[in-house]
């Protein structure tokens, strides 16, 4: 397997993991009580856009070429550590 496939894979595998989270933060939220399920919609809305930003990198990287998918690998490592802190701090707010 080629190393630009394998984080591919990678990425892919953790998109995935969040957005199964999202989807249980959205459950959460669902019961929550009227004077704070805006907030929690907001939060979901913020993580959709963040989650959307990611996949963006991610179909960026898989529609590059072999030689230059690692110029991009930056911009996906950034977009992937914002993403993934928004979901930790909503999970962690959601409980």
């Amino acid at each position: 397997m080629s190393p630009k496939k394998a984080y591919e894979e990678k990425l892919q595998a953790q998109l995935d993991e969040f957005k199964a989270k999202i989807d249980v933060l959205k459950a959460r939220a669902d019961k929550a009580e009227a004077s704070t399920k805006i907030s929690y919609y907001d939060t979901i809305e913020e993580l959709k856009l963040k989650r959307d930003l990611a996949q963006n990198k991610l179909d960026e990287i898989k529609n590059a070429g072999e030689n230059s998918w690692e110029d991009l690998k930056d911009g996906a490592e950034n977009a992937w550590a914002e993403f993934s802190a928004a979901v930790k701090a909503a999970s962690s707010r959601f409980q």
